[in-house]
C-alpha cells in the first residue's frame, strides 16, 4: 500500500490545511451564499429549496448517509468545488465519519485522476480544522487488507490481461497491483461503499462503458436495486439529467440480468 501514502498523507495535513477563509483570499470562493443566489437566480433558490432539500434529501430508499456518498462521490468526480465544504459537513452530520471521507478522496484519485482528489483535499482539509478532526480519525496510510476473492480477482485479471496486456502492459499491472488488489482491499471503507463512490463517480463523468461491470460488482457487495435507481435520481440533479439518463438504460440492463 506505498503508493497510497501521498493522497493519504495528503489528507493527514489537517493542521495545515486551508480554511475556508483562507481559499476565499487567494480568490477561490468555497461557496455560494444563498444571497448570491437570489440574487442571480430566485428560480434556482426555490428548486433548491422545494425540490432538493425539501423533497429529494428526503426520499425513501437510500439513507441521508448514502445521499451524501453518493453527492460528495459527484461533486470531486466532476471538481466541482464550490460547494464541497457545505456537502462534507452534511455528509459528517449524516454519519459518513471522517475516515470514510478520506477513503472516498484517495478511491477517487483513481477512478476521476489525482488532481480531482488533490482539489478535494484543498477543501476537505479545511472542514476537517473547523471541526477538530486529526489524524488519529484517519485510516492509515497501509494496514492489515480486507480479504480477496482470489477465483474472481484471477478471473479478472486474466479477462484484462488477454483484452489489453500486450498494448498496456503497465496499466494492467498497476490495476491489478494497485487497484484490485490494495485500494479495494483497504478497510477503511466497506466493499459496498466503495462500490457506490465508483458507481456514482462513473454515472457523474458520463463512464457508462465502466457501469456494467461496477454496478454488478455494488450490487454484489449488497447494493439494492432500489438503491441504485435512487442513486441515480440523486445523481439526475448533481451531475445533470444527460448523465443520469445516459446511465439508466445501463442500470436497467445490468439488474435485469441478475440472477433473481
Amino acid at each position: 500500500m506505498k503508493l497510497m501514502t501521498t493522497i493519504a498523507g495528503a489528507i493527514c495535513l489537517v493542521a495545515s490545511g486551508p480554511s475556508a477563509a483562507e481559499l476565499t483570499t487567494q480568490g477561490a470562493r468555497p461557496m455560494t451564499s444563498i444571497e448570491d443566489v437570489r440574487a442571480v437566480a430566485p428560480a434556482l433558490e426555490d428548486y433548491r429549496k422545494t425540490v432538493v432539500l425539501g423533497d429529494l434529501w428526503k426520499r425513501e430508499g437510500l439513507s441521508p448517509r448514502d445521499r451524501s456518498i453518493v453527492t460528495l462521490a459527484a461533486l470531486i468526480a466532476r471538481s466541482q468545488t464550490v460547494e464541497l465544504a457545505d456537502y462534507l459537513n452534511l455528509a459528517l452530520d449524516n454519519g459518513v465519519t471522517p475516515a470514510e471521507i478520506s477513503e472516498i478522496v484517495t478511491h477517487l484519485a483513481f477512478y476521476t485522476g489525482w488532481a480531482n482528489a488533490m482539489s478535494a483535499v484543498a477543501i476537505a482539509s479545511g472542514v476537517f480544522k473547523t471541526r477538530n478532526i486529526g489524524v488519529d480519525q484517519l485510516p492509515a496510510a497501509s494496514g492489515p487488507p480486507l480479504a480477496l476473492d482470489e477465483a474472481a480477482e484471477a478471473q479478472r485479471a486474466t479477462r484484462v490481461g488477454e483484452q489489453f496486456g500486450k498494448l498496456a502492459p503497465g496499466l494492467v499491472q498497476y490495476t491489478t497491483d494497485v487497484l484490485f488488489r490494495d485500494l479495494w482491499l483497504r478497510p477503511g471503507l466497506a466493499p459496498r461503499d466503495r462500490s457506490l463512490v465508483t458507481v456514482s463517480a462513473l454515472v457523474a463523468t458520463g463512464q457508462v462503458a465502466q457501469i456494467t461491470y461496477h454496478l454488478n460488482r455494488a450490487m454484489d457487495n449488497g447494493l439494492t436495486p432500489a438503491e441504485a435507481g435512487e442513486t441515480i435520481t440523486q445523481l439526475a440533479f448533481y451531475a445533470g439529467w444527460p448523465n443520469a439518463f445516459s446511465a439508466l438504460p445501463v442500470v436497467k440492463d445490468v439488474i435485469e440480468k441478475r440472477p433473481r
